[in-house]
């Protein structure tokens, strides 16, 4: 089998509801995605989606005409353009779409077959008053989440705090509550610093005392002193969702900084290389939840990684309604992706990612592929 070609599409939703991102300061007016298809010369189709592919144009003849399922040759690749050009991990993804359609498996059964689904948080986007978030985290307990994770912005952190506050009274201790500060990485163009860990400290004490099941992002990776000196506060410390090389990963877990560690394997490391970060880190009885913000055959990447290694004890499962919704995630889906009746997220049984695409939708819904 080789390969054949490689296609890049960029469909965009029909649903364009106002949606201002906690962690991003310009408004997004519309939503798209960047779709990878990977042609071999026996009809096998490998999908991926996630990381924008710009730039990637130039590097197909570094695929073209090899064997697909040399994946291990193809991450090295990869990890040579993730260096120069761009994180194009939604390749990786696609290519691990054909194995498993050759062999007639799901790829989290390929990569350990450890659960079959998983328990899901539900990951939001958005700032709102104590009140509504409040009122928000009983809707999602009735539709059977028994997670949710909170953005709390530094700068405004009394309306934050009170924010948590709010949904803990709400909820009890019906539900875990994870707290996202965002401090690991910037938005393009935004010029402004981390917080120092002085401060990460006083937030991180303040949150224990909501029984808060981990902070996430509350200073940058590199910071391993102050994110170890966190960790000390009493409060569970996640990151490394778009950490840019497994080192640094392994830097954290010698040092002992994270207790979860999240890199979202269509942004960063990729599925394989993120399967051998889960393993080491479990190893350590830290716990692995990959970041899962792109779109449903991003979150289905994940899962089948989580799942595959035993990850969680939950997985991202971005919800904000009504800005952030299944059917705006997964637009380019037949059907979107949806927890059941016990708050989780099942593996498809299909082979592969089990990707089922919307073609009608994407053939109306096309704009420029760069």
């Amino acid at each position: 089998m080789k390969i054949t070609g490689i296609r890049i599409k960029r469909p965009r939703s029909r649903l364009e509801p106002p949606f201002h991102a906690a962690w991003d300061p310009t408004p997004r007016a519309v939503f798209d995605a960047t779709l990878v298809f990977v042609d071999t010369d026996e009809g096998v189709t490998g999908v991926g989606s996630g990381d924008d592919m710009r730039g990637f144009s130039g590097y197909e003849h570094l695929f073209v005409g090899e064997d697909p399922l040399a994946i291990a040759r193809h991450v090295r690749v990869l990890e040579t353009l993730d260096f120069h050009a761009g994180r194009y991990w939604p390749l990786e993804a696609a290519l691990w779409d054909i194995f498993g359609q050759v062999c007639g498996q799901p790829v989290a059964a390929l990569f350990g077959g450890a659960g079959k689904r998983l328990p899901v948080y539900a990951s939001c986007g958005e700032l709102k008053p104590p009140e509504e978030r409040a009122e928000s985290a009983l809707l999602m307990r009735e539709e059977g989440f028994r997670a949710l994770k909170l953005r709390v912005d530094p700068r405004r952190l009394d309306e934050g705090i009170a924010t948590v506050a709010a949904v803990r009274d709400a909820v009890g201790g019906s539900m875990e509550i994870m707290v996202d500060l965002n401090q690991a990485w910037r938005m393009a163009g935004d010029p402004s610093r981390s917080i120092d860990g002085m401060e990460a400290r006083r937030i991180a004490e303040r949150l224990r005392e909501l029984d808060v099941f981990w902070l996430e992002e509350p200073l940058p990776l590199s910071d391993l002193e102050g994110l170890r000196d966190l960790r000390c506060a009493g409060v569970r410390i996640a990151g490394g969702e778009m950490s840019p090389a497994l080192t640094e990963l392994l830097a954290c877990l010698d040092a002992g900084t994270l207790d979860v560690y999240q890199p979202d394997v269509v942004l960063s490391l990729g599925m394989s290389r993120c399967r051998l970060m889960a393993e080491l880190a479990m190893q350590r009885n830290r716990h692995f939840t990959p970041h899962t913000w792109t779109n449903g055959i991003g979150l289905l990447a994940n899962l089948h990684v989580a799942s595959g290694v035993g990850g969680g004890p939950y997985l991202e499962f971005p919800y904000d309604p009504p800005g952030w919704t299944p059917e705006r995630r997964d637009f380019m889906l037949a059907e979107p992706l949806r927890i059941d009746a016990d708050g989780c997220l099942a593996v498809p049984d299909s082979p592969g990612l089990g990707v089922v695409l919307d073609e009608d939708a994407l053939r109306s819904l096309e704009v420029d592929a760069f």
